[in-house]
């Protein structure tokens, strides 16, 4: 037999190991591991209508989706961690999860949802952290939440929640992080943090409170992370950092804060202990007179940990604008 004849047989076995070894352009990555399969579905691959049964992790994100195949879950029971950021999903069915009950991980950031099905999670007992930062959010209803039980993470930051509904968070006993930062919010229910037992960080910057009354953090004393960056706050209650002894923590910066009462710092920080992480109360229009004396003292104290020290500086009176605050608390 000549040579031209057997080559085509010859170089079958090689075509078919080279077709099973390099995947397809289209085809999603899957790394398979003895805890189960990791998929991996960005574009231009082409999303999987049958997933491997013990996929585990499952990542279908970056293609501008609108909805999802009804069926894609099906048959992924073992599912543990589902991401479906930056997509363009605009509603989820009620039973969307329900085949996949040990699901832990749902991060949705960056789509378009407006509202959630009632019931999306009643089969989601397991799931620890939830992510709908960048959404079309205007609103929140309690009952949509209804079912996570273990939820630890909680990320609403980004979207455009202009009001919030008392008893969000009653069921919610083993939440450690709240993130509610840049939305619309301009009040808050005063039990909102009645909830979680353990609340360890929580994000409300940059939105447009314009208060802080002195029961909102009392049911939180583990608290350690407070943000409230650039909001609108021109009062803080006397009370409103009492009891909270583990706070590491604090971000004033960016507000309308002229003055604050006296005994509000009695928490926080030395003598007492240090805020490891430091405070930034930066960028707010500080009024230099007897009333900041309380402020000063504290200052001195814990000046180690201040941050922006020269974007803290007095707005007034006239003769003193321009004055940064630490020295001003040092003349003192």
């Amino acid at each position: 037999m000549s040579f031209r004849s057997r080559e085509p047989h010859q170089r079958t076995p090689l075509l078919l190991l080279l077709s099973v070894l390099t995947p397809s352009l289209n085809a999603c990555l899957v790394n398979n591991s003895t805890n189960g399969s990791s998929v991996y579905c960005h574009p231009p691959a082409e999303i999987l209508i049958r997933l491997p049964t013990n996929t585990v992790y499952l990542s279908v994100e970056f293609f501008n989706l609108t909805q999802l195949p009804s069926n894609i879950l099906q048959g992924a029971s073992n599912l543990q961690e589902l991401h479906l950021s930056s997509n363009q999903l605009e509603n989820l069915s009620a039973e969307f999860l329900l085949p996949v009950p040990q699901l832990k991980v749902l991060d949705l950031t960056r789509n378009a949802l407006a509202q959630l099905p009632p019931g999306l999670f009643q089969a989601s007992a397991a799931l620890h952290t939830l992510v709908l930062k960048e959404n079309h959010l205007e609103i929140l209803k309690a009952s949509w939440l209804n079912g996570l039980k273990a939820l630890q993470y909680l990320d609403l930051s980004g979207n455009r929640l202009w009001t919030l509904p008392p008893g969000l968070l009653a069921n919610f006993t083993a939440l450690k992080t709240l993130d509610l930062g840049n939305n619309q919010l301009a009040t808050l229910p005063p039990d909102l943090l009645r909830g979680p037992l353990h609340l360890e960080r929580l994000h409300l910057e940059g939105n447009r409170l314009k208060e802080l009354g002195k029961d909102l953090l009392a049911p939180q004393p583990g608290l350690q992370f407070l943000f409230l960056q650039n909001n609108n706050l021109t009062s803080v209650a006397a009370g409103a950092f009492r009891g909270l002894q583990k706070l590491d923590m604090l971000d004033l910066s960016g507000n309308l804060l002229s003055s604050v009462p006296t005994g509000l710092w009695v928490s926080l920080g030395r003598p007492t202990r240090a805020m490891k992480d430091g405070f930034d109360i930066s960028g707010n229009p500080w009024v230099c007179d007897q009333k900041l004396v309380d402020l000063y003292h504290w200052l001195m104290a814990n000046n180690d940990t201040m941050f922006s020290r020269k974007d803290t500086f007095c707005a007034g009176p006239g003769t003193l604008k321009g004055q940064l605050l630490l020295e001003m608390a040092r003349s003192q």
